[in-house]
């Protein structure tokens, strides 16, 4: 069985020297969730003992098509410490990361711990506002491909995020559910989707993590944000491009590669 402590040592290094690895899985057949787990937590570890903060969480695999494509029945989540959120109209430097990606998200600014058993009336209840939000994803491996195990080890391939520009209050959106985003490449249309592309609810994927890290003794924490999942599909970032998210009632992000 490959040891979580060597696996973050290798992730650490790749992130840091922008070159992809293999894949953990195909060396190690045994290599299980549990393991996955602990090296992200020593991955991200490495970056908290470097001075950056905890500020919160992300979902992955929230829609049944990416579930079913990697063979699970849940989502899986990573970790959001404070050097990955980047300012509102920031470029993307593309020498930070590997090949990036970005994907529209509903981000939950949590003003009250959200406490288990979680619904989403509680987790509604708990939070304080939401945004539109962007997350750059960056797999450190080649090719960008991995199984399940490798992704959780890589935290989710959490890369950097972005707010939006327009927090509301749960109470001020008609149906959380029905937050459309329009994502443009260059000023042209590639994709449009809702919010409920993600475990059919926003909240219900914020609520299925409250559940899992209560599990796991750990729990979603009064002023944590929590990326809760893609609502459209991810679509590469590259030099001179830009990539716009415009989201119903919550502003546009435009994210521009340098």
């Amino acid at each position: 069985m490959i040891d979580p402590q060597d696996i973050a040592g290798e992730l650490i290094v790749a992130e840091r020297e922008r070159k992809a690895i293999g894949q953990f899985s195909e060396q190690d057949p045994d290599f299980d969730l549990d393991t996955a787990y602990r090296a992200q937590q020593a991955f991200v570890q490495a970056k908290l003992d470097a001075g950056e903060r905890l500020v919160g969480y992300k979902l992955g695999l929230t829609s049944r098509n990416k579930q079913v494509a990697m063979g699970v029945d849940s989502p899986l989540y990573g970790r959001v410490t404070s050097g990955m959120i980047c300012g509102y109209g920031e470029p993307v430097q593309l020498d930070r990361f590997i090949h990036p990606r970005v994907e529209s998200e509903i981000a939950f600014l949590l003003a009250r711990d959200v406490e288990p058993p979680a619904t989403v009336i509680s987790v509604l209840a708990a939070t304080d506002v939401i945004f539109g939000a962007v997350d750059i994803l960056d797999s450190r491996y080649e090719g960008f491909k991995f199984a399940l195990t490798d992704v959780v080890a890589d935290n989710a391939s959490a890369g950097g995020f972005y707010l939006g520009p327009i927090a509301r209050r749960p109470d001020e959106v008609a149906d959380l559910r029905l937050i459309g985003c329009v994502v443009r490449v260059s000023g042209d249309v590639v994709m449009t989707a809702a919010s409920a592309a993600v475990m059919g609810h926003p909240a219900a994927s914020v609520a299925w993590l409250a559940n899992q890290l209560a599990a796991e003794g750990e729990g979603l924490k009064a002023g944590q944000l929590v990326f809760s999942g893609g609502v459209t599909a991810p679509v590469p970032v590259e030099a001179g491009g830009s990539v716009t998210f415009e989201f119903d009632g919550l502003g546009s992000i435009e994210v521009a590669g340098v």
